[in-house]
């Protein structure tokens, strides 16, 4: 019975060879019925079914140190064993820890679980280059000044903070609030307007179709999430469409719901915007002072209708990152502006409808006065205002205005927002808006893709806290910063990318190829200021699960200090659009030298369980 057996093997695995054109990719072909009960071993082959009786083994490779860090090890061990001593070493010189003592690289030690207490060989070493105790990021918590200003600091800023997805037809609801919280959002935006019986208050997208939440919900639950990831304050922002007697009603609502976390303004705080540490655990209310009760508009009234159909849903990767190095102008003969008819100051008009409680509230007074974008940047030494703009708007002023617009937010704060036919909640590129000092780059957080995961990059600065102080030049410098300036070479990041596991173990054997282990390959690159914006690519690894490709990649950086490190990796699809295999962005300003496990996130920015790259960063 054997015998009969081995040659239906036989037959079968000759027959698949004679029609098969990836032969040598194979190890061993059996007709499934055969061997079907036989236990495989998953961690050396892995089986692809092949048509309905036949099936392709591949050989899995086993993780192994990839020859830079053999060599390494070499160097600091001694018969194959790197001792406590020559762990410090490592330390020291090649990861760049000035600091790191004999206890730090005992630690180390520890963390391994490896039987040599007095060192490690070069399976626990490379065990703990791989490992989550390496990041890529300094664990510094907290560490830049939070006792200046407000306006000194980028925020983690969000757009329709209600919306669960599209611009138009989503349901609005509480649970994009909190899961932006739990990010470590910091500005929370909501549209308040009334009810269907025009006597209580309802958060929506006015003029759309998207469904309302009640506005005392959102903010009970602002109220128990806002703190959960960072102690420092949160800012509502208010778009206001309510009745006088309405906003009585939300200054109730919001003095009883926050009580004595509610910031209650002096006339100081609009002289200068207070400081961050002074504001721990404070919930801040901004938005204009209304002038009058504003009936909702349609959408197809305020919008083009010849851009309708050209926003689509982002796909996988979402956009690449728009280029900056061109001009910034494109179409503006429509821009559209969700703000601007509101936001204009009528002077003593204004205050005619202004329920008195809704006033005192205001934290952080928003508005524009009257006049072009010359009116609208002028710096008062006398007061402090937030002023928004479009997307559109703000890119084509920073054509004509740049340095006014640096000048105004040493000061003031200012808020862009994505432009009104972003129906899919897509983003914009928010560099435009952070090297001109803008500190509330308003995103859509429901959404995902590049733009988005540069937004998550940089607030992964301090410690996660929502608040990144701005580089000094956009602060205190005598000169203006002036993009088009040509700047020189500050320091120049030198990447290496040695290898990437893990997605073995978090996606479906055939996720990525239904016939084969997938074909990845690396994109690494800079998100900055024009003249350091690059992507580059590693070479394509064919049906591999740990791809090894070590390659060396050099970014000359002229602003460190706004400049993100992107990381994506793709699996290469002849056929069809290469499938989304992780992804991380990195503050350079906050990037560890040194060989370090770099962890990949999802196209939604959630960290895969086992996914990373192992990366060599250098500053040369």
């Amino acid at each position: 019975e054997t015998h009969h057996r081995l040659q239906e093997v036989e037959t079968a695995r000759n027959l698949h060879l004679k029609n098969s054109t990836k032969s040598d990719s194979l190890d061993l072909l059996v007709p499934s019925r055969i061997f079907g009960n036989c236990k495989k071993n998953q961690m050396s082959k892995q089986t692809y079914r092949v048509c309905f009786c036949f099936q392709r083994r591949f050989r899995l490779a086993v993780s192994e140190a990839p020859e830079d860090i053999k060599k390494l090890f070499e160097q600091y061990s001694e018969n194959g064993i790197m001792t406590i001593d020559g762990l410090q070493r490592f330390l020291v010189e090649v990861q760049k820890e000035d600091k790191a003592t004999r206890e730090d690289a005992q630690k180390i030690i520890d963390s391994v679980k490896h039987f040599h207490r007095k060192g490690v060989n070069l399976e626990a070493f490379f065990k703990y280059l791989f490992g989550d105790i390496n990041p890529p990021l300094a664990s510094l918590g907290v560490h830049h000044d939070m006792s200046a200003p407000l306006s000194h600091y980028f925020i983690y800023t969000g757009h329709n903070s209600y919306l669960t997805g599209n611009q138009l037809s989503s349901e609005c609801s509480d649970v994009p609030i909190i899961n932006a919280l739990k990010r470590g959002v910091r500005v929370i935006e909501l549209d308040i307007w009334p009810n269907s019986t025009k006597d209580d208050v309802d958060v929506l997208h006015g003029g759309t179709l998207t469904t309302p939440v009640e506005l005392i919900k959102c903010l009970r639950s602002i109220k128990e999430y806002a703190f959960v990831a960072s102690d420092y304050p949160v800012v509502i922002t208010l778009e206001d469409h309510l009745t006088p007697n309405l906003q009585a009603k939300v200054a109730e609502m919001v003095t009883q719901t926050f009580g004595e976390i509610l910031f209650s303004p002096g006339p100081e705080c609009f002289k200068e915007f207070p400081c961050p540490e002074s504001l721990k655990r404070r919930i801040i209310i901004s938005t204009k002072p209304p002038k009058e009760y504003l009936e909702a508009k349609e959408v197809k009234d305020k919008e083009d209708d010849s851009q309708r159909g050209k926003a689509s849903d982002e796909e996988a990767w979402g956009n690449e990152v728009p280029d900056l190095k061109g001009s910034h102008v494109a179409n503006y003969k429509n821009d559209l502006d969700e703000e601007d008819e509101e936001d204009t100051d009528d002077g003593d008009r204004s205050q005619h409808s202004l329920a008195p409680e809704y006033k005192h509230l205001i934290g952080i007074l928003a508005g524009k006065p009257k006049g072009g974008l010359d009116a609208w940047l002028g710096v008062d030494p006398d007061k402090v205002t937030r002023l928004s703009m479009s997307e559109q708007k703000f890119e084509k002023a920073v054509v004509t205005h740049g340095k006014q617009i640096v000048r105004f937010t040493r000061r003031n704060v200012l808020r862009v927002y994505p432009k009104s036919t972003r129906f899919d909640s897509s983003n914009y590129n928010p560099l435009i808006g952070w090297m001109h000092g803008v500190q509330m780059v308003a995103f859509n957080m429901q959404g995902h893709g590049r733009s988005l995961w540069l937004m998550h990059g940089m607030f992964k600065a301090n410690g996660g806290c929502g608040y990144v102080k701005k580089p000094d030049f956009l602060l205190t410098s005598k000169e203006v910063f002036d993009l088009k300036i040509k700047l020189p070479v500050k320091t120049t990041l030198k990447v290496t990318v040695y290898m990437g596991e893990g997605w073995y173990y978090d996606f479906h054997h055939t996720h990525f190829d239904a016939y084969s282990p997938p074909d990845f390959y690396a994109r690494v690159g800079i998100a900055g200021v024009p003249a350091d914006s690059v992507m580059k690519k590693t070479k394509i690894l064919e049906d591999n699960w740990l791809p090894s490709w070590n390659e060396v990649f050099e970014f000359p950086l002229t602003v460190p200090e706004l400049a993100l490190l992107r990381i994506e990796v793709h699996e290469y699809d002849m056929s069809e659009k290469d499938d989304f295999g992780g992804q991380t962005c990195l503050p350079i300003s906050e990037l560890r030298s040194g060989i370090r496990a770099v962890p990949l996130y999802s196209r939604k920015g959630e960290k895969y369980n086992s996914v990373k790259l192992l990366m060599r960063f250098e500053f040369i």
